[in-house]
C-alpha cells in the first residue's frame, strides 16, 4: 500500500482473512474481495465511465473497485428503467458500459459486463490493497431528487473517504466501541442511493465494518437476514421501511444499531424500534450534494449535531427568497447549500423544519408538508400517509388533501385526530384511503410521483367540488343581451363551468383535454352582479362523467353533464 498522502486506499486497514461481506449466510473475506476486484478490472473496457447497476451489494462493491482500478468513475442511477438508461446514453454517448449482476437486464446503447459470482475461486494470497489519487472522480450519483428528474452529483475519492470517516467516529462513540470492526450492516435501501452507498458498502470498505450483500424488503426477509449474521449488527433503513417492519408484528432478533434516513420519523416510532430491537436508533441527515452531515438520536432530542468539523451558517436568499443554510468544512470540498429550513442553535447544532420547497401557505398561515406528514403518520392506525396541495380552489382557499393507508380508520376519525394536532386551516377536508404509495426503494415519495398518484386517485373519487364566482356588472356580453334586461348567454355560463373544471386537476384527468357536453338545461337567467356557485359532481361507476349545477344567488340556473370525448351523448 502506498504511503503517498495524496493516494487513499480502497479498503480500511483490516485482517485480510476476516469477512468483508456476508452472502446468504456465507462470509466473504477481504482477501477474496481483493482477488475478485483484481480479476474483473482487466476485462473492463478501456473507455468509460461505468454504469454500476448491480443489485447485490458484493457485486456492486467488486464493480466499484474494478472500475477505480481501471481508472473509471462509476455512474449510479436511481434505477435501471429503459428511459433512465437512454438518458445516460444520450448524455455520455457510446463510451458508457454497464456493470450488472442480472443476466436478463437489457442495456441498449451500451456494452454490458456481467459481474459473475466467482467466490468459489480461491483468493490470491498476495493480493494487496490498491490506492487511488484522492482527486480522482470516483462516482457520480444520479438521484431522482424531489422532482423525479435525475441530476448528476460527482464525488472524488477523497470526498467519499472523508464522508465515511466522520460517520465512523460518531457511530463508534454511540456504540461505545473503539471502532466498527466486526459490525455487520443489513440494509433495506438500494446501494445506488447516496445514503445506501455511504451507510452500507462504503461504511464497510472504508470504515472497517462488514456488509450483508442482499437487500431484504419484506419484514420476514429483514428478520431472517438479521438473524443470519452475527452480532454486533446494524439495520440500515428508512422510516417507511421501519414502520412497515414494526407493524408486521414479526419478532426481530437483537440489533445493536439502527440507522434511519431522515423523513417524517416520529419519536414514538423511534422508541418502538429501540424497544423492539434493543438497539440505539440514529437518524442521518444530509443530501446527495453534501453527503451525510449530521445525526440525532430521535428518542432523546430533536437537535441535530454535525459530523466531524462540519459547520453550518445562514445567508440571505436570492431576491425575496428565503434564507439558505450552507454546510462547509471537513470532507466537503466546497460550501454546500441544503434545500431545508433550519433553526440554528450554533454553527454545529440545529433544528430541522423541512425542505424549503416544502413550505405551503393556506389562508395566510405557513407550514410545511413534512410537518403535516409527521403528524399524519403519528396517528395510531395510519400505516402510511402523505399530504398533497392541489391546484383546485374551494371557497377561495387552497385546501390540502390527505392520502392515507389506514384500513382500520375512517376518514372522520383521521380528521378528528388531525384537529388535535394541527391548526384548523391545515386540517384536510378530504381524506382519501389508498392501498399503497408509489415510493422508491429508499422510501422516498417524489413530488412528481405524488402528483401523478394524487390525480389518478382523485379522478376515481366522487367528492363534489364547489367553486364560487361573481359575474361582473360590466361584462361585455351584457351590452347586447338584452337592452333593459341584460343576462349572461348560456354559452358563457357553460364556459365558466368548463373553466371551473380546468381548475381541478382530478376532473381534467377524468374528462381529458376535450370533453363533450352531454346535456344542459337552462332554468333561470344569470344577471349582472350575480354570485354563481358552480357545483361539480364526479360520477361513480362506468359513466365517468361530471354532472354540474350552477346556482345563481341560490337558485339553480343551469344543470347538465360533461363526459370524456370518447363517450357518445
Amino acid at each position: 500500500m502506498t504511503t503517498d498522502p495524496h493516494f487513499l486506499p480502497l479498503l480500511a486497514d483490516r485482517d485480510p482473512d476476516a469477512p468483508l461481506a456476508w452472502r446468504a449466510g456465507v462470509p466473504v473475506s477481504t482477501r477474496q474481495f481483493l482477488a475478485d476486484v483484481a480479476r474483473f478490472a482487466p476485462v473492463l473496457p478501456a473507455e468509460g465511465p461505468a454504469v454500476n447497476l448491480c443489485v447485490d451489494r458484493y457485486a456492486f462493491a467488486v464493480s466499484l473497485g474494478a472500475a477505480l482500478m481501471r481508472g473509471h468513475a462509476s455512474l449510479l442511477p436511481p434505477d435501471a428503467r429503459p428511459d433512465t438508461l437512454a438518458r445516460l446514453v444520450e448524455s455520455h454517448g457510446t463510451r458508457l458500459f454497464a456493470l450488472t449482476d442480472d443476466t436478463k437486464l437489457q442495456t441498449p446503447g451500451m456494452q454490458r459486463v456481467l459481474i459473475e459470482d466467482r467466490s468459489s475461486l480461491e483468493g490470491d494470497a498476495s493480493a494487496t490493497v490498491p490506492a487511488f489519487d484522492g482527486a480522482m472522480h470516483a462516482a457520480s450519483l444520479l438521484t431522482s431528487g424531489s422532482t423525479g428528474a435525475p441530476q448528476p452529483h460527482a464525488k472524488t475519492w477523497r470526498t467519499l473517504v472523508g464522508d465515511v470517516a466522520v460517520a465512523v467516529e460518531r457511530l463508534s462513540r454511540v456504540l461505545g466501541r473503539p471502532s466498527l470492526e466486526g459490525l455487520t450492516l443489513v440494509a433495506t435501501v438500494p446501494v445506488q442511493h447516496s445514503y445506501g452507498l455511504e451507510s452500507s458498502v462504503l461504511l464497510a470498505m472504508l470504515g472497517g465494518a462488514i456488509f450483508e450483500s442482499g437487500r431484504p424488503f419484506f419484514p420476514a426477509d429483514v428478520a431472517q437476514t438479521l438473524a443470519s449474521v452475527p452480532r454486533p449488527r446494524a439495520l440500515v433503513t428508512t422510516p417507511f421501511h421501519l414502520k412497515t417492519l414494526l407493524l408486521s408484528g414479526i419478532e426481530l432478533p437483537p440489533v445493536d444499531l439502527i440507522l434511519s434516513a431522515t423523513a417524517p420519523l416520529s419519536p414514538q416510532l423511534a422508541l418502538q424500534a429501540e424497544q423492539a430491537t434493543g438497539g440505539v436508533l440514529l437518524e442521518i441527515y444530509g443530501s446527495t450534494e453534501s453527503g451525510q452531515v449530521a445525526t440525532r438520536r430521535t428518542t432523546e432530542s430533536e437537535i441535530w449535531e454535525n459530523f466531524g468539523q462540519i459547520r453550518v451558517r445562514a445567508e440571505p436568499g436570492e431576491g425575496d427568497g428565503p434564507e439558505r443554510f450552507i454546510f462547509e468544512g471537513d470532507f466537503l470540498p466546497e460550501p454546500t447549500p441544503l434545500a431545508d429550513v433550519l433553526e440554528l442553535l450554533d454553527h454545529r447544532r440545529f433544528r430541522l423544519f423541512g425542505r424549503a420547497n416544502d413550505l405551503i401557505h393556506v389562508a395566510g398561515r405557513r407550514s410545511s408538508l413534512a410537518h403535516l406528514n409527521y403528524h399524519l403518520n403519528s396517528i395510531p392506525g395510519v400505516d402510511d400517509g402523505a399530504f398533497w396541495l392541489p391546484d383546485e380552489v374551494a371557497d377561495g382557499v387552497v385546501r390540502p388533501v390527505a392520502f392515507v393507508v389506514a384500513p382500520t380508520l375512517t376518514s372522520g376519525a383521521i380528521i378528528a385526530a388531525l384537529r388535535q394536532r394541527l391548526e384548523a386551516v391545515f386540517v384536510p377536508r378530504r381524506v382519501v384511503q389508498v392501498k399503497s404509495f408509489p415510493r422508491e426503494g429508499t422510501g422516498k415519495l417524489t413530488v412528481r410521483a405524488l402528483r401523478e398518484f394524487a390525480l389518478a386517485q382523485l379522478a376515481e373519487d366522487d367528492t363534489p367540488v364547489k367553486i364560487v364566482h361573481t359575474v361582473p356588472t360590466d361584462h361585455p356580453s351584457f351590452a347586447g343581451h338584452f337592452p333593459g334586461q341584460p343576462l349572461l348567454p348560456g354559452a358563457l355560463v357553460l364556459a365558466e363551468v368548463m373553466e371551473a373544471i380546468r381548475r381541478v386537476p382530478a376532473l381534467v384527468a377524468r374528462l381529458g383535454a376535450s370533453p363533450t357536453l352531454a346535456a344542459a338545461k337552462f332554468l333561470a337567467p344569470v344577471r349582472p352582479g350575480s354570485t354563481l356557485s358552480i357545483e361539480l359532481h364526479p360520477e361513480a361507476g362506468a359513466g365517468r362523467g361530471v354532472r354540474f349545477d350552477v346556482r345563481c344567488d341560490g337558485v339553480v340556473a343551469v344543470t347538465g353533464r360533461w363526459t370524456a370525448v370518447q363517450e357518445s351523448a
